[in-house]
């Protein structure tokens, strides 16, 4: 007796056989991307050894955001950076990982820019060594692409770092003069007399000078932070995120002026003293909110002209 095999089962056996190589031959591209990541004791080894280096640098910043009111959004920067990451990490995923050698010049570039503001006593430079020193890290070891996914949260961490003395004091003297020029210009039409000597207002009540405490130089740097923080979190275009970010700036003045007219009218019309203690702070934070306020109403004009601009 003849026994015929069905040509069907060569042809599925040979395609079982075919599809368990073409399956074993296939790359994995999940898999050999996580192996391009360093291990996990390489990336602890990396971070003991920068907290060993900038230790005295970043305890002495956490000092200042702590003890210097101008500065204390700094504390909330590194977290939204880090919310930022988090965000985008099904995005980040999908990046291509390219470690890059050119990325040992720029964390040689960071750590010789940390020397130099060690050496020199200057602390922001050995403060802005570090942003340079982590961008290294991340080109070396996940590339130039990956980088540029990360260059928001990356670039937002220069707001954590306070601006240097000589450049401080030349933003914030003529923040005073302006806002004592709109006070001595706006309180007369108000009703009240007024004499101005530089940043000094002469009331009939007593002098007024607006001091670098009340030059706004505060409310600036941390509406321009929660500007950005905003239009991240509501907005999708990046331009209209930029148009906030700079129209933040313009804000901040207007309410600080704004302020500085208050503490003008409450000397004249009600007590000198509520210039000073309590109802001066209140009056910072009822102007910070209301420069919110106005941050608000811009953003929802911004978004009706884009709209008309773009139908």
């Amino acid at each position: 007796m003849l026994v015929r095999i069905s040509p069907t089962v060569n042809i599925e056996a040979d395609s079982l056989s075919h599809a368990l190589q073409t399956e074993h031959l296939a790359p994995r591209p999940a898999i050999a991307a996580a192996r391009l990541w360093p291990p996990v004791w390489q990336l602890a080894a990396l971070s003991s050894l920068l907290l060993w280096l900038y230790w005295p640098t970043l305890s002495h910043l956490i000092g200042q955001w702590w003890h210097d009111p101008n500065f204390s959004h700094g504390f909330f920067v590194p977290l939204f950076s880090g919310f930022v990451i988090w965000q985008e990490r099904s995005k980040l995923a999908r990046v291509k990982l390219c470690p890059s050698w050119s990325g040992l010049l720029l964390l040689g570039l960071g750590l010789c820019i940390l020397i130099v503001g060690q050496l020199g006593a200057e602390i922001f430079l050995a403060r802005f060594s570090l942003l340079i020193v982590l961008a290294g890290l991340v080109v070396l070891f996940l590339g130039w692409d990956f980088f540029r996914a990360v260059f928001f949260p990356w670039a937002f961490l220069l707001l954590m770092i306070p601006i240097p003395a000589i450049v401080f004091n030349q933003i914030t003297f003529p923040l005073q003069m302006l806002a004592s020029k709109v006070a001595s210009t706006v309180l007369p039409w108000l009703g009240v007399p007024v004499l101005r000597e530089g940043n000094v207002i002469v009331l009939p009540a007593m002098a007024l000078e607006v001091a670098d405490a009340c030059s706004g130089i505060r409310s600036l740097m941390s509406l321009a932070t929660l500007a950005l923080i905003y239009g991240y979190l509501v907005e999708q275009s990046v331009s209209l995120r930029v148009v906030l970010a700079l129209a933040s700036l313009p804000i901040a003045v207007v309410a600080n002026s704004l302020r500085v007219v208050g503490t003008g009218l409450l000397v004249q019309y009600w007590d000198p003293d509520k210039a000073q203690g309590f109802f001066h702070e209140f009056q910072g934070w009822l102007m910070f909110v209301a420069s919110l306020g106005m941050l608000y109403l811009m953003h929802r004009m911004l978004r009706i002209f884009w709209r008309q601009k773009g139908s």
